[in-house]
């Protein structure tokens, strides 16, 4: 059996790559239900939004017999509240294919290194470490067990 991301041959009963940490068991289709409900709506959305406001704009003008300007604000303002459902809908159904993609950019193996970035400079020497706080704090109650009692 191979890793369907990377390759890799893999040993049976593995539940992810050894290699590149992609998971080998059968994705999940219950994603596509979603998924296809949100596109459904999506259209449904803007396709009805659509007669509205057209069919909206016809009987406005020949059945209540409105001026343009009443009749162009209706398609405005319809316009505007169907595109923010649109909006809407689109991010939330964004924000569920970006949670179920699986995060393979995060378990990635380094790329090598070009030839002029494999060879090591000579090491740098070290600073000499500070004294070290707790050391400063032990002198210091020395000093004050020594002390006599006032």
């Amino acid at each position: 059996m191979y890793c369907s991301a990377c390759g890799t041959q893999l040993a049976p009963g593995l539940s992810f790559c050894s290699r590149c940490g992609t998971g080998l068991k059968e994705r999940d289709k219950s994603t596509v239900g979603p998924i296809s409900a949100f596109l459904a709506a999506i259209t449904l959305i803007g396709i009805g939004g659509v007669g509205i406001i057209l069919g909206g704009a016809v009987a406005l003008t020949n059945g209540a017999h409105l001026g343009e300007e009443l009749v162009g604000f209706f398609m405005l303002f319809s316009f505007v509240i169907v595109a923010i459902t649109e909006i809407l809908l689109l991010r939330q159904l964004s924000r569920f294919t970006a949670a179920k993609q699986p995060r393979a950019l995060e378990a990635a193996q380094p790329l090598p290194l070009p030839a002029e970035l494999r060879s090591a400079p000579a090491p740098r020497s070290l600073v000499e470490p500070g004294s070290s706080v707790t050391e400063n704090t032990t002198r210091t109650l020395k000093y004050s067990a020594n002390e006599p009692v006032r």
